[in-house]
């Protein structure tokens, strides 16, 4: 079993993905060899959720004030770093450093932790504008920042609609294997496909996971005074976020809260009726299972799921990586053997 220490957790939507042994829309995600040991989540209403469905508690200090050995010994570090604007020291060579502001220093705390607890490999996530930031200067040097640290890196770009979740969702997934360590990380390729392909699996759509109206209580109904608002303002909703159901959702994120028919965040409008999603149905596009436990109140909820890593895109991710890393413990077993028998 690989011992993961978990950065920026959130309500554990990649720890849930590493982790596996769970099911999503009828089909199995077998369990994989990882256990976290430690998670750290500075949002304490989000930290309760991550609690609630693991057998952590996370530390809910600012990760900046965890010195590197309060953090216990672990194979794989995770961390979904927040995105930030960072910035381009004019040096030769240029360097890459961080607007002011508390979370652009994130991304070198997870460095850190690197350098000093060296853990065998890493899996960091982000979003698709990671890869232009700064006109793409910045990324090469996040790239640099994670090899200088004692790491063979690979990145892809890879959409959550590909693997079995009902939502188009870009990210960035950045691999990191301790350069003593001979492995070549593959990334998993896509299963599911948009649909008239010649292939088997099409995108899972999103009346897959929605309720029915019946099930839906009245508060997450758009007033009508809010459409024939939005309808005088606009004649139609902004950028056509009213989803269509029979294609993966949009990109779901952490204002679904606050969710205004003049927001650029996606809606439903079923038989001429617009609401939002419930939470569940949020928790579904992300691809958690329905027994993953939601607390406290909707606005937590709504934040912490869309932030959350997809499970079933982190456990694709997180699959190869376990092949790796089994192959290699056990052909390093194996020499082991063969020296003490010779």
């Amino acid at each position: 079993m690989f011992k993961v220490a978990s950065l920026f957790s959130g309500c554990g939507g990649g720890d849930l993905g590493l982790k596996g042994g769970f099911e999503f829309l009828g089909e199995q995600y077998e369990k994989l060899p990882f256990e976290t040991v430690y998670a750290n989540e500075i949002d304490e209403k989000i930290a309760e959720i991550f609690s609630e469905n693991f057998d952590v508690i996370p530390d809910v200090r600012d990760i900046r004030t965890v010195h590197e050995d309060e953090i216990p010994e672990h194979d794989i570090l995770v961390g979904g770093f927040p995105c930030v604007s960072f910035s381009i020291v004019a040096q030769n060579p240029k360097r890459l450093g961080i607007k002011n502001d508390v979370s652009g220093k994130l991304f070198f705390e997870m460095v850190r932790v690197l350098k000093k607890k060296q853990p065998k490999a890493f899996i960091a996530e982000n979003v698709k504008g990671l890869l232009s930031a700064n006109k793409g200067e910045a990324f090469p040097l996040i790239i640099k920042e994670f090899e200088n640290a004692g790491y063979a890196v690979s990145y892809r770009l890879l959409n959550a609609a590909e693997f079995g979740v009902p939502q188009n969702r870009f990210r960035v997934f950045i691999i990191g294997i301790r350069n003593d360590i001979n492995i070549d990380y593959k990334f998993p390729e896509p299963t599911y496909f948009e649909e008239g392909t010649l292939f088997d699996k099409n995108f899972i759509p999103l009346k897959d996971v929605i309720f029915s109206e019946n099930e839906i209580d009245e508060k997450y109904y758009f007033s009508q005074r809010a459409v024939e608002g939005m309808l005088r303002a606009k004649k139609d909703m902004n950028k056509g976020r009213a989803q269509d159901i029979n294609k993966p959702c949009n990109t779901v994120g952490a204002h679904l809260a606050k969710v205004s028919l003049n927001s650029t965040d996606p809606v439903l409008k079923i038989n001429d009726r617009y609401r939002r999603f419930t939470p569940r149905e949020v928790a579904r596009i992300q691809a958690f299972p329905d027994n993953y436990k939601l607390v406290r109140a909707e606005g937590t909820q709504y934040k912490a799921l869309g932030n959350a890593i997809p499970p079933v895109l982190m456990w694709n991710v997180g699959m190869k990586l376990a092949d790796g890393l089994t192959e290699y413990v056990n052909g390093n077993q194996c020499a082991k053997k063969i020296e003490l028998i010779s």
